[in-house]
């Protein structure tokens, strides 16, 4: 069983889906940098493009998305056409001969849009991009509100892998969250995209979300495990409604506490790992065999805003209201007020907002914490490229692990740090020594359980 340390536990430091994290974007980086950076991709670069669609049908009361109910059609189809033209604009930026070799629709719930304007989506990136023979395309989709023609839409542009919320399968904590939805219709869904040849299901559960027990996290993962999905995603419900303010609808007395929240992810991942998945990181699951199962294995595996990933992409440019970039030299945000995003469009500019320079410091940085993230242990000699100069360099954080050291949380042995089995829950405390950004934000943070 995972030791529960309040110390640990209830810090709240980055997800470390990237780094600098995104509470470190400024207004101070803009346009000028965004087509520099769109114009450095060179020819036979892999890409990764991420299409945000900011609707929703109902508001789930746990979401942390950037996302709305829309109160026409109207306003859908004006921000899909800006959405086109954004497509169009930052296509005249790069070279052609770049190879898209994966396409993310997120949200929001892509679904929400309906089949027909889905493809016209499509459409308008193969018009201005190259995609490969095997692009995948992954979609995020709400299952209470996705039709065949939605999977027939998608699966006519090629391989395509569908992630879809299931969350807690329990009438009594969905209505909780906001979000009835029968398991039956899950099983439909999933019979559905099967019949349909789509290459991929992937499903989104949580914990830690009001008057959920040990119990109902079990039975939830026990019930999606029986369909079979390739992966699992299990998230832990963040509070925080000074940022998303319809989370004050869910009511704090009925939220587990921190011993509660930590059992309930253990009994998540013991019950998985019973159905035969294996432990990506610190969220995922995948079936032996399954890609992101080999890129761990292999020391391949990514981590993105996506979460765990083996997309191979030396970019990822995100298109939408909110989408992030994401390049070498750094991070680009669009405006995520969708008339202040569509406004933008009009007036003939990239809709960037804010975003970050990742100095060469930040780099090394931004590595050493992805390879905590995925691998659960770093060699710093490697990340700093010689013994004498590793030391020089990581000789502060080093003393900074010390206590964690002491709370037997890791092992640090000539200059590879490990997280031992009670350390690797709290592996976002061990990344936050490296976090020179740490404290320099006034934002807030989640809780590391």
């Amino acid at each position: 069983m995972t030791t529960y340390l309040a110390k640990y536990a209830l810090a709240t430091v980055p997800r470390y889906t990237s780094y600098p994290p995104a509470t470190q974007f400024h207004d101070g980086v803009g346009e000028s940098e965004y087509r520099a950076w769109l114009d450095a991709i060179g020819e036979g670069d892999a890409l990764s493009l991420y299409i945000h669609i900011p609707f929703c049908n109902s508001l789930c009361w746990y979401c942390g998305c950037h996302t709305t109910v829309p109160n026409s059609g109207e306003r859908v189809l004006d921000y899909v056409d800006a959405l086109k033209l954004e497509i169009a604009r930052v296509g005249e930026c790069m070279s052609r001969s770049a190879r898209v070799v994966q396409l993310h629709f997120g949200g929001g719930t892509p679904n929400y849009l309906k089949p027909e304007t889905l493809s016209a989506i499509i459409v308008a990136l193969m018009a201005r991009f190259t995609f490969s023979a095997d692009t995948e395309i992954s979609v995020e989709v709400d299952p209470r509100c996705l039709s065949k023609e939605h999977i027939s839409a998608l699966t006519r542009y090629g391989k395509v892998r569908v992630s879809m919320g299931v969350q807690d399968v329990s009438q009594d904590v969905q209505s909780l969250i906001n979000r009835i939805q029968p398991f039956d219709m899950v099983r439909d869904v999933v019979g559905q995209l099967r019949e349909a040849g789509v290459s991929g299901i992937n499903m989104d559960l949580m914990y830690g979300l009001p008057g959920q027990s040990v119990s109902h996290v079990i039975k939830s993962a026990s019930m999606s495990a029986s369909l079979e999905p390739d992966r699992f995603a299990v998230f832990g419900y963040a509070h925080v409604p000074w940022f998303k303010k319809h989370q004050r609808a869910i009511d704090e007395t009925r939220l587990p506490d921190g011993q509660e929240r930590l059992d309930q992810a253990e009994a998540a991942r013991s019950t998985l790992i019973g159905h035969g998945y294996a432990p990506i990181g610190i969220d995922h699951f995948a079936r032996p065999g399954d890609p992101l199962f080999k890129a761990q294995c292999g020391g391949r595996l990514k981590r993105n805003f996506q979460g765990y990933t083996v997309d191979p992409s030396d970019a990822l440019i995100g298109f939408g209201a909110s989408s992030i970039g994401s390049f070498d030299a750094g991070y680009i945000q669009n405006e995520p007020h969708i008339g202040k995003y569509k406004e933008a469009i009009r007036r003939g500019e990239l809709p960037v907002t804010r975003g970050v320079v990742v100095s060469d410091s930040a780099r090394r940085t931004r590595a050493v914490i992805e390879r905590l993230m995925c691998d659960f242990e770093v060699d710093l000699q490697e990340m700093a490229d010689g013994a004498n100069c590793g030391t020089k360099i990581f000789l502060p954080v080093i003393s900074a692990l010390e206590p964690l050291r002491n709370d037997g949380l890791i092992d640090v042995k000539h200059l590879v740090v490990r997280a031992t089995p009670k350390g690797r829950p709290y592996i976002r405390n061990i990344a936050a020594c490296f976090d020179d950004c740490l404290g320099k934000s006034e934002q807030r943070y989640s809780r590391v359980v």
